[in-house]
Protein backbone atom coordinates (compact mmCIF):
# COMPACT_ATOMS: atom_id res chain seq x y z
CA UNK A 1 0.00 0.00 0.00
CA UNK A 2 1.35 3.46 -0.68
CA UNK A 3 1.91 6.13 1.81
CA UNK A 4 -0.55 8.09 0.07
CA UNK A 5 -3.04 5.67 0.52
CA UNK A 6 -2.17 4.85 4.32
CA UNK A 7 -2.51 8.56 4.96
CA UNK A 8 -6.21 8.77 3.37
CA UNK A 9 -7.00 5.62 5.23
CA UNK A 10 -5.98 7.10 8.46
CA UNK A 11 -7.79 10.44 7.42
CA UNK A 12 -10.86 8.52 7.63
CA UNK A 13 -10.50 6.60 10.15
CA UNK A 14 -9.66 9.57 12.16
CA UNK A 15 -12.88 11.52 10.75
CA UNK A 16 -15.17 8.71 12.56
CA UNK A 17 -13.51 8.63 15.04
CA UNK A 18 -14.43 12.39 15.72
CA UNK A 19 -18.09 11.92 14.93
CA UNK A 20 -18.36 8.87 17.25
CA UNK A 21 -16.92 11.05 19.98
CA UNK A 22 -19.03 13.88 18.93
CA UNK A 23 -21.97 11.90 19.18
CA UNK A 24 -21.24 10.17 22.19
CA UNK A 25 -20.44 13.85 24.01
CA UNK A 26 -24.12 15.29 22.16
CA UNK A 27 -26.22 11.66 23.74
CA UNK A 28 -24.08 12.52 27.19
CA UNK A 29 -24.77 16.19 27.59
CA UNK A 30 -27.46 16.38 25.69
CA UNK A 31 -29.76 13.92 26.40
CA UNK A 32 -32.98 13.70 24.20
CA UNK A 33 -36.25 14.05 25.49
CA UNK A 34 -38.76 12.36 27.03
CA UNK A 35 -42.12 11.92 25.92
CA UNK A 36 -44.92 12.69 27.84
CA UNK A 37 -46.42 10.34 30.01
CA UNK A 38 -49.79 10.98 31.08
CA UNK A 39 -51.96 10.75 33.99
CA UNK A 40 -55.56 9.23 33.34
CA UNK A 41 -58.52 8.07 35.29
CA UNK A 42 -61.41 6.57 33.79
CA UNK A 43 -65.13 7.54 33.73
CA UNK A 44 -67.19 5.44 36.03
CA UNK A 45 -70.43 5.00 37.70
CA UNK A 46 -70.54 6.69 41.25
CA UNK A 47 -73.08 8.09 43.69
CA UNK A 48 -72.48 12.43 44.02
CA UNK A 49 -73.79 14.71 46.10
CA UNK A 50 -73.57 18.26 45.66
CA UNK A 51 -72.79 20.48 49.17
CA UNK A 52 -72.30 23.36 51.14
CA UNK A 53 -69.49 23.27 54.13
CA UNK A 54 -70.33 25.14 56.69
CA UNK A 55 -68.58 24.87 61.13
CA UNK A 56 -71.89 24.66 63.65
CA UNK A 57 -71.36 24.85 66.86
CA UNK A 58 -74.13 22.64 69.36
CA UNK A 59 -76.26 24.26 71.56
CA UNK A 60 -79.08 23.32 74.08
CA UNK A 61 -82.43 22.80 72.04
CA UNK A 62 -84.13 24.54 75.39
CA UNK A 63 -81.48 26.30 78.06
CA UNK A 64 -83.35 28.52 80.87
CA UNK A 65 -81.45 30.74 83.42
CA UNK A 66 -83.32 30.14 86.91
CA UNK A 67 -82.79 33.36 88.74
CA UNK A 68 -83.34 34.71 92.10
CA UNK A 69 -86.46 37.67 92.44
CA UNK A 70 -85.57 37.93 96.11
CA UNK A 71 -82.33 39.30 97.30
CA UNK A 72 -80.47 37.64 100.41
CA UNK A 73 -78.09 34.74 101.24
CA UNK A 74 -78.31 31.83 99.28
CA UNK A 75 -79.56 29.36 102.10
CA UNK A 76 -78.95 25.83 100.68
CA UNK A 77 -77.98 24.54 97.42
CA UNK A 78 -79.86 21.14 96.85
CA UNK A 79 -78.53 20.88 93.07
CA UNK A 80 -75.11 19.87 91.94
CA UNK A 81 -73.39 20.08 88.09
CA UNK A 82 -75.11 17.58 86.14
CA UNK A 83 -78.06 16.72 88.18
CA UNK A 84 -81.80 15.72 85.92
CA UNK A 85 -84.21 17.53 87.55
CA UNK A 86 -87.82 17.77 87.23
CA UNK A 87 -90.45 20.77 86.61
CA UNK A 88 -91.23 22.49 89.71
CA UNK A 89 -88.14 20.88 91.60
CA UNK A 90 -86.74 22.58 94.76
CA UNK A 91 -83.17 23.81 93.77
CA UNK A 92 -82.28 26.29 96.11
CA UNK A 93 -83.51 28.45 98.87
CA UNK A 94 -82.68 31.95 100.21
CA UNK A 95 -82.68 33.08 103.71
CA UNK A 96 -86.23 33.92 104.25
CA UNK A 97 -86.27 35.94 107.69
CA UNK A 98 -86.64 39.44 105.94
CA UNK A 99 -89.32 37.87 104.02
CA UNK A 100 -91.66 36.48 106.62
CA UNK A 101 -90.79 39.47 108.75
CA UNK A 102 -92.43 41.61 105.86
CA UNK A 103 -95.30 38.69 105.60
CA UNK A 104 -96.36 39.06 109.47
CA UNK A 105 -95.70 43.00 109.55
CA UNK A 106 -98.48 43.18 106.47
CA UNK A 107 -100.94 40.78 108.35
CA UNK A 108 -100.80 42.70 111.42
CA UNK A 109 -101.66 46.18 109.08
CA UNK A 110 -104.44 43.99 107.50
CA UNK A 111 -105.95 43.05 110.70
CA UNK A 112 -105.80 46.25 112.40
CA UNK A 113 -107.67 47.73 109.39
CA UNK A 114 -110.78 45.06 109.94
CA UNK A 115 -110.77 45.96 113.48
CA UNK A 116 -110.91 49.57 112.21
CA UNK A 117 -114.23 48.44 110.26
CA UNK A 118 -115.71 46.31 113.21
CA UNK A 119 -115.83 49.53 115.44
CA UNK A 120 -116.55 51.94 112.84
CA UNK A 121 -119.74 49.52 111.71
CA UNK A 122 -120.73 49.76 115.15
CA UNK A 123 -120.31 53.51 114.95
CA UNK A 124 -122.58 53.19 111.51
CA UNK A 125 -125.33 50.95 113.51
CA UNK A 126 -125.46 53.73 116.64
CA UNK A 127 -125.94 56.74 113.97
CA UNK A 128 -128.44 55.06 112.37
CA UNK A 129 -130.38 54.52 115.15
CA UNK A 130 -129.55 58.28 116.20
CA UNK A 131 -130.75 59.65 112.70
CA UNK A 132 -134.37 57.41 112.96
CA UNK A 133 -134.81 58.51 116.18
CA UNK A 134 -134.03 62.66 115.47
CA UNK A 135 -136.79 62.10 112.58
CA UNK A 136 -139.53 60.66 114.62
CA UNK A 137 -139.14 63.53 117.07
CA UNK A 138 -139.20 65.73 114.49
CA UNK A 139 -141.78 64.86 113.25
CA UNK A 140 -143.84 65.14 116.19
CA UNK A 141 -142.12 68.31 116.69
CA UNK A 142 -140.07 67.38 119.95
CA UNK A 143 -136.56 68.34 118.43
CA UNK A 144 -134.96 70.98 116.06
CA UNK A 145 -134.45 70.73 112.59
CA UNK A 146 -131.00 71.15 113.61
CA UNK A 147 -130.53 68.17 115.70
CA UNK A 148 -132.09 66.19 112.84
CA UNK A 149 -129.63 67.52 110.33
CA UNK A 150 -126.73 66.83 112.50
CA UNK A 151 -127.68 62.71 112.79
CA UNK A 152 -128.03 63.38 109.30
CA UNK A 153 -124.32 64.22 108.57
CA UNK A 154 -122.64 61.88 111.06
CA UNK A 155 -124.61 58.84 109.46
CA UNK A 156 -123.35 60.07 106.25
CA UNK A 157 -119.68 60.66 107.65
CA UNK A 158 -120.08 57.24 109.31
CA UNK A 159 -120.77 55.36 105.84
CA UNK A 160 -118.00 57.54 103.86
CA UNK A 161 -115.12 56.06 106.69
CA UNK A 162 -116.60 52.26 106.22
CA UNK A 163 -116.16 52.51 102.73
CA UNK A 164 -112.88 54.15 103.53
CA UNK A 165 -111.93 51.43 105.77
CA UNK A 166 -112.90 48.70 103.11
CA UNK A 167 -110.38 49.66 100.34
CA UNK A 168 -107.85 50.07 102.99
CA UNK A 169 -108.51 46.68 103.63
CA UNK A 170 -108.45 45.54 100.10
CA UNK A 171 -105.06 47.43 100.09
CA UNK A 172 -103.50 45.70 102.96
CA UNK A 173 -104.78 42.27 101.29
CA UNK A 174 -102.76 42.83 98.46
CA UNK A 175 -100.19 43.54 100.39
CA UNK A 176 -100.28 40.14 102.34
CA UNK A 177 -100.58 38.84 98.98
CA UNK A 178 -97.61 40.32 97.72
CA UNK A 179 -95.50 39.42 100.58
CA UNK A 180 -96.59 35.85 100.56
CA UNK A 181 -95.50 35.71 96.76
CA UNK A 182 -91.93 37.31 97.95
CA UNK A 183 -91.77 34.18 100.77
CA UNK A 184 -92.26 32.07 97.65
CA UNK A 185 -89.53 33.53 95.84
CA UNK A 186 -87.06 32.42 98.21
CA UNK A 187 -87.72 28.98 97.08
CA UNK A 188 -86.18 28.42 93.84
CA UNK A 189 -87.65 25.53 91.67
CA UNK A 190 -86.91 24.81 88.21
CA UNK A 191 -88.78 25.50 85.53
CA UNK A 192 -88.47 22.73 82.75
CA UNK A 193 -87.55 18.88 83.22
CA UNK A 194 -83.51 19.06 82.07
CA UNK A 195 -79.88 19.00 83.38
CA UNK A 196 -78.29 21.28 85.47
CA UNK A 197 -75.44 22.28 83.43
CA UNK A 198 -74.28 25.69 85.27
CA UNK A 199 -74.30 26.99 88.69
CA UNK A 200 -73.41 30.43 88.57
CA UNK A 201 -74.03 30.98 92.78
CA UNK A 202 -72.89 29.01 95.21
CA UNK A 203 -74.12 28.06 98.82
CA UNK A 204 -73.43 30.97 100.90
CA UNK A 205 -73.36 34.54 98.28
CA UNK A 206 -75.72 36.93 98.92
CA UNK A 207 -77.85 37.62 95.88
CA UNK A 208 -79.05 41.11 95.25
CA UNK A 209 -82.72 41.15 92.90
CA UNK A 210 -83.58 44.99 93.51
CA UNK A 211 -82.38 45.59 89.68
CA UNK A 212 -81.64 42.21 87.61
CA UNK A 213 -82.67 39.04 88.74
CA UNK A 214 -79.32 37.17 88.98
CA UNK A 215 -78.73 33.68 87.80
CA UNK A 216 -78.38 30.95 90.29
CA UNK A 217 -78.29 27.65 88.23
CA UNK A 218 -78.48 27.02 84.50
CA UNK A 219 -80.82 24.18 83.07
CA UNK A 220 -80.66 23.17 79.47
CA UNK A 221 -82.89 20.09 77.83
CA UNK A 222 -80.14 17.95 76.13
CA UNK A 223 -82.35 15.18 74.68
CA UNK A 224 -82.36 17.18 71.74
CA UNK A 225 -79.49 19.51 70.65
CA UNK A 226 -79.62 22.42 68.07
CA UNK A 227 -76.90 23.02 65.78
CA UNK A 228 -76.13 26.62 64.61
CA UNK A 229 -74.06 26.07 61.18
CA UNK A 230 -72.14 29.48 60.06
CA UNK A 231 -73.05 29.58 56.46
CA UNK A 232 -71.05 32.39 54.25
CA UNK A 233 -72.33 34.59 52.02
CA UNK A 234 -71.65 32.87 49.39
CA UNK A 235 -72.93 29.81 49.71
CA UNK A 236 -76.28 31.00 51.38
CA UNK A 237 -78.04 31.60 48.51
CA UNK A 238 -78.23 28.35 47.35
CA UNK A 239 -79.56 27.06 51.08
CA UNK A 240 -82.95 26.75 51.54
CA UNK A 241 -85.28 24.94 54.60
CA UNK A 242 -86.00 21.60 54.44
CA UNK A 243 -82.71 20.70 52.43
CA UNK A 244 -81.28 17.39 53.90
CA UNK A 245 -77.81 18.19 56.17
CA UNK A 246 -75.57 15.96 57.89
CA UNK A 247 -72.38 16.28 60.28
CA UNK A 248 -69.75 14.73 62.36
CA UNK A 249 -67.62 15.95 65.58
CA UNK A 250 -64.64 16.00 65.54
CA UNK A 251 -64.67 13.39 68.77
CA UNK A 252 -65.62 10.44 66.39
CA UNK A 253 -65.57 11.35 62.90
CA UNK A 254 -66.87 8.35 61.48
CA UNK A 255 -70.46 8.82 63.00
CA UNK A 256 -72.59 10.76 61.07
CA UNK A 257 -75.71 12.54 62.10
CA UNK A 258 -78.67 13.23 59.81
CA UNK A 259 -81.09 15.94 59.79
CA UNK A 260 -83.06 18.96 57.90
CA UNK A 261 -82.68 22.31 58.17
CA UNK A 262 -85.09 24.08 59.59
CA UNK A 263 -83.93 27.98 59.04
CA UNK A 264 -81.97 30.52 58.24
CA UNK A 265 -81.27 33.69 60.69
CA UNK A 266 -82.45 36.29 58.29
CA UNK A 267 -79.14 38.92 59.81
CA UNK A 268 -75.83 37.60 60.57
CA UNK A 269 -74.08 37.77 64.04
CA UNK A 270 -71.88 40.81 63.36
CA UNK A 271 -75.17 42.79 63.18
CA UNK A 272 -75.54 42.90 67.10
CA UNK A 273 -72.45 44.61 67.50
CA UNK A 274 -72.35 46.83 64.93
CA UNK A 275 -75.94 48.04 66.43
CA UNK A 276 -74.23 48.88 69.60
CA UNK A 277 -71.23 50.54 68.17
CA UNK A 278 -73.63 53.10 66.80
CA UNK A 279 -75.06 54.08 70.14
CA UNK A 280 -71.74 54.73 70.79
CA UNK A 281 -71.21 58.40 71.49
CA UNK A 282 -70.24 61.52 68.62
CA UNK A 283 -66.77 61.93 70.14
CA UNK A 284 -65.59 58.39 68.39
CA UNK A 285 -67.15 58.58 65.38
CA UNK A 286 -63.73 59.44 63.49
CA UNK A 287 -62.42 56.67 64.82
CA UNK A 288 -65.04 54.39 63.95
CA UNK A 289 -65.32 55.60 60.33
CA UNK A 290 -61.05 54.43 59.74
CA UNK A 291 -62.25 51.42 60.68
CA UNK A 292 -64.83 51.05 59.05
CA UNK A 293 -63.42 50.02 55.85
CA UNK A 294 -61.32 46.87 57.73
CA UNK A 295 -64.97 45.74 59.45
CA UNK A 296 -66.91 45.73 55.99
CA UNK A 297 -63.82 43.53 54.56
CA UNK A 298 -64.61 40.94 57.16
CA UNK A 299 -66.12 37.41 56.35
CA UNK A 300 -70.06 37.55 56.53
CA UNK A 301 -71.58 34.03 57.88
CA UNK A 302 -75.42 33.40 58.47
CA UNK A 303 -76.46 30.67 61.21
CA UNK A 304 -78.23 27.82 59.58
CA UNK A 305 -80.07 26.02 62.13
CA UNK A 306 -81.30 22.68 62.39
CA UNK A 307 -82.12 19.97 65.64
CA UNK A 308 -80.58 16.39 66.22
CA UNK A 309 -82.21 13.63 68.77
CA UNK A 310 -79.48 13.14 71.25
CA UNK A 311 -81.10 10.12 73.47
CA UNK A 312 -77.50 8.71 74.73
CA UNK A 313 -76.20 12.49 75.88
CA UNK A 314 -73.05 12.17 73.48
CA UNK A 315 -73.49 15.60 72.21
CA UNK A 316 -72.43 18.57 74.66
CA UNK A 317 -73.25 22.07 74.30
CA UNK A 318 -70.49 24.24 72.26
CA UNK A 319 -69.03 20.78 70.72
CA UNK A 320 -67.73 21.87 66.99
CA UNK A 321 -69.95 20.12 64.23
CA UNK A 322 -68.44 19.40 60.78
CA UNK A 323 -71.81 20.11 58.78
CA UNK A 324 -72.62 19.61 55.35
CA UNK A 325 -75.55 20.97 53.42
CA UNK A 326 -76.84 18.37 50.43
CA UNK A 327 -77.74 20.78 47.50
CA UNK A 328 -78.34 18.37 45.00
CA UNK A 329 -77.74 14.25 44.85
CA UNK A 330 -77.65 12.07 42.15
CA UNK A 331 -77.03 8.31 42.21
CA UNK A 332 -74.80 5.76 39.51
CA UNK A 333 -74.29 9.05 37.78
CA UNK A 334 -71.23 8.92 35.30
CA UNK A 335 -68.10 10.78 37.21
CA UNK A 336 -64.67 11.61 36.06
CA UNK A 337 -62.66 13.86 38.66
CA UNK A 338 -62.86 17.67 38.71
CA UNK A 339 -59.43 18.26 37.49
CA UNK A 340 -60.03 16.67 34.42
CA UNK A 341 -62.46 19.37 33.27
CA UNK A 342 -60.69 22.04 30.97
CA UNK A 343 -61.53 25.52 28.81
CA UNK A 344 -64.85 26.36 30.06
CA UNK A 345 -67.15 26.26 26.64
CA UNK A 346 -70.45 27.80 28.69
CA UNK A 347 -72.72 27.66 31.76
CA UNK A 348 -72.16 24.11 31.99
CA UNK A 349 -69.99 22.67 28.88
CA UNK A 350 -66.13 22.20 29.24
CA UNK A 351 -63.07 20.77 27.29
CA UNK A 352 -61.86 17.40 28.61
CA UNK A 353 -59.14 16.04 26.72
CA UNK A 354 -59.89 11.95 26.14
CA UNK A 355 -57.37 9.10 25.43
CA UNK A 356 -57.81 7.54 22.21
CA UNK A 357 -57.19 4.02 21.43
CA UNK A 358 -53.94 4.88 19.70
CA UNK A 359 -53.18 6.42 23.29
CA UNK A 360 -53.57 9.66 21.89
CA UNK A 361 -55.24 12.74 23.44
CA UNK A 362 -58.52 14.41 21.62
CA UNK A 363 -60.70 17.54 23.09
CA UNK A 364 -63.74 16.37 23.42
CA UNK A 365 -66.92 18.74 24.87
CA UNK A 366 -69.02 17.62 27.38
CA UNK A 367 -71.97 18.70 29.64
CA UNK A 368 -71.88 18.73 33.60
CA UNK A 369 -74.09 18.12 36.09
CA UNK A 370 -73.43 18.29 40.07
CA UNK A 371 -70.40 18.74 41.17
CA UNK A 372 -69.07 17.33 44.73
CA UNK A 373 -65.85 17.97 46.11
CA UNK A 374 -63.62 15.81 43.69
CA UNK A 375 -65.55 14.29 41.43
CA UNK A 376 -68.15 15.77 38.66
CA UNK A 377 -70.99 14.49 36.91
CA UNK A 378 -70.90 14.16 32.98
CA UNK A 379 -74.18 14.56 31.47
CA UNK A 380 -72.85 14.30 27.93
CA UNK A 381 -70.18 13.51 26.23
CA UNK A 382 -68.42 10.56 27.74
CA UNK A 383 -69.02 6.29 28.41
CA UNK A 384 -68.37 4.68 30.92
CA UNK A 385 -64.62 3.18 30.76
CA UNK A 386 -62.98 6.14 28.54
CA UNK A 387 -59.90 7.55 30.19
CA UNK A 388 -59.56 11.08 30.66
CA UNK A 389 -56.22 13.24 31.20
CA UNK A 390 -56.03 14.86 34.37
CA UNK A 391 -52.35 15.94 33.59
CA UNK A 392 -48.58 15.34 33.37
CA UNK A 393 -47.61 11.84 35.50
CA UNK A 394 -44.45 13.48 36.11
CA UNK A 395 -46.22 16.78 37.08
CA UNK A 396 -48.48 15.47 39.33
CA UNK A 397 -45.98 13.09 41.38
CA UNK A 398 -43.97 16.25 42.03
CA UNK A 399 -47.13 17.94 43.14
CA UNK A 400 -47.81 15.13 45.53
CA UNK A 401 -44.34 14.99 46.50
CA UNK A 402 -44.37 19.12 47.27
CA UNK A 403 -45.68 21.10 50.17
CA UNK A 404 -47.95 22.85 47.76
CA UNK A 405 -51.59 22.58 46.92
CA UNK A 406 -52.48 21.39 44.17
CA UNK A 407 -54.17 23.65 41.36
CA UNK A 408 -57.31 22.71 39.51
CA UNK A 409 -60.06 24.36 37.85
CA UNK A 410 -62.94 26.01 40.05
CA UNK A 411 -65.43 24.60 41.68
CA UNK A 412 -69.36 25.25 40.66
CA UNK A 413 -70.86 24.76 37.67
Amino acid sequence: MSKQSRSRRRWWLGLAGLILIGAALKWFLFPSAEPPRLATAPVVLSDLEETVLATGTLEAFEQVSVGAQASGQIKSLKVALGDQVKQGQLVAEIDSLTQQNSLRTAEAALAQVRAQLKAKQATLRQAELEFKRQRQMRDKEASSQLDLESAEATLNVTRAEIAALEAQIESAAIAVSTAKVNLAYTKITSPIDGVVVAIVNKQGQTVNAAQTAPTIIKVAKLDVMTVKAQISEADVIRVKPGQKVYFTILGDSDHRYEATLRGIEPAPDSINSESSSTSSSSSTSSSSSSTSGSSTSSAIYYNGLFEVDNPDGRLRISMTAQVSIVLAEAKAALTIPTVALGDKLGPDRYLVQVLGQDQTPRAQEVRVGIGGHSRVQILEGLREGQQVVVGDAKAIAGNENSDGPRRGPPMGF
